[in-house]
């Protein structure tokens, strides 16, 4: 196959040479390979400004990431085999890593396919598509998924913000199989329902598995509150893992009538309060009644979405962890997490010490969480790491 090339400007070629994926629009020579003359979605071989291939791309001419890395080899192409062979390696980590087959399965560049992301929930497999490259390969996606799995149904759910960006339609729909509204899957030992086809993003959040399983030596015997509990994630494992009373707290009554579900499940629905309402108004009305927990569960959703926002979104992070502090018994445990990209790990640290000294008290962190190893992270690409968590114990001065 003869694929259009990319040439690179001199020295651009430094950071693929240094195992990134990604080609900014800057560091196209233009002049030899007009970016304009490419569609959306289109194969291409990048190369330095000699001449010298450096690997296969697909191309967004219209974004300043403009085109990213799926092969070094320019005999792979992105086809139908490739798909069948990277799934198959992506396959053997999670096979080594976890028991049972709930678990995101493609970690887009981290498994070496760009605006790919798809978790598995048992025979059920939802996928999605952020990217023109892999939305021109959809069809053979689900086949290469189809001949690895055998699955009994596949579901697109490309509604996320990210299709947007690259000038691409939303739209949830089967592609193969039949697949019900809410599936099945298990985490940490604990049974829930995720809501694939309404929920958010594909209906469940796999990232922050290895932390909610840290939950259990903290929450034994202990009210806890679960801020932003979606559908009861942390707040049905705390219950289980033993918490003798357990209060959610998310804007959304389908989220918390699964939260309800999901707790009748594991036969704890008797621990479980549900409020519904914003966060930080449910915070001030909780204060207000005199209402203590021992466990505060914080896990918002992205405050930060673009660099633009880190100013506001450190200082909503500040007001979410100081007031989910006022919550908490004299010696209590505040769980703090962040699933926002571009909030820096020492940056949330930095928050979570202000807060504490703000309210005269302190605090000393006893773990720190990070994202599963089904969402491994690409050492090149810092981005590719985004969750962080801290378990902070909180004591008076």
């Amino acid at each position: 196959m003869n694929l259009p090339s990319l040439r690179l400007k001199s020295n651009s070629d430094r950071r693929l040479k240094g195992g990134h994926l990604w080609v900014f629009s800057n560091e196209v020579d233009i002049a030899q390979t007009p970016l304009t003359a490419l569609q959306a979605g289109q194969e291409v071989v990048i190369e330095t400004a000699q001449g010298k291939p450096l690997g296969l791309a697909t191309v967004s001419p219209n974004n300043l990431i403009c085109a990213r890395l799926h092969s070094r080899d320019t005999s792979h192409t992105l086809d139908k085999p490739l798909l069948v062979h990277r799934f198959k390696i992506a396959l053997s980590l999670r096979e080594k890593l976890f028991d049972k087959p709930f678990y995101r399965l493609v970690y887009g560049d981290s498994d070496l396919l760009p605006g790919l992301v798809i978790d598995r929930f048992g025979d059920y497999f939802v996928v999605q598509i952020s990217t023109p490259g892999m939305e021109q390969v959809r069809e053979a996606v689900v086949e290469a998924l189809a001949q690895v799995f055998r699955p009994a149904g596949v579901l697109f759910k490309n509604d996320n913000a990210a299709r947007t960006q690259e000038g691409l339609p939303p739209y949830v729909e089967v592609a193969h199989g039949d697949v019900p509204e809410r599936v099945e899957l298990e985490e940490n030992g604990v049974r829930f329902e995720a809501p694939v086809w309404y929920g958010q993003k594909t209906g469940w959040f796999y990232d922050h598995r290895m932390n909610r399983a840290r939950l259990a030596p903290y929450v034994d015997g202990k009210r806890v509150l679960d801020l932003y509990s979606y559908i009861g994630g942390w707040g049905v494992q705390a219950a289980v893992f033993g918490a003798s009373e357990v209060m959610c707290v998310d804007s959304s009554a389908p989220a918390l009538d699964l939260v309800e579900h999901n707790a009748q499940l594991n036969g704890v629905a008797e621990k479980m309060t549900v409020v519904e309402g914003d966060v930080m108004d449910a915070l001030r009305e909780l204060k207000s009644a005199g209402e203590k927990f021992d466990v505060v569960i914080a896990d918002p959703p992205a405050f930060i979405k673009k660099r633009k926002d880190v100013r506001n979104g450190e200082a909503a992070y500040r007001r979410l962890n100081e007031q989910a502090m006022r919550m908490l018994n004299k010696d209590g445990i505040l769980v703090s997490a962040s699933c926002s990209m571009h909030l820096a790990e020492d940056s949330l640290r930095d928050i979570l010490l202000a807060s504490s000294r703000h309210l005269d008290r302190h605090l000393v962190i006893a773990e720190r969480g990070f994202q599963g190893a089904d969402h491994p992270l690409h050492p090149a690409i810092p981005e590719t790491g985004y969750i962080k968590a801290y378990f902070c114990r909180v004591l008076p001065v």
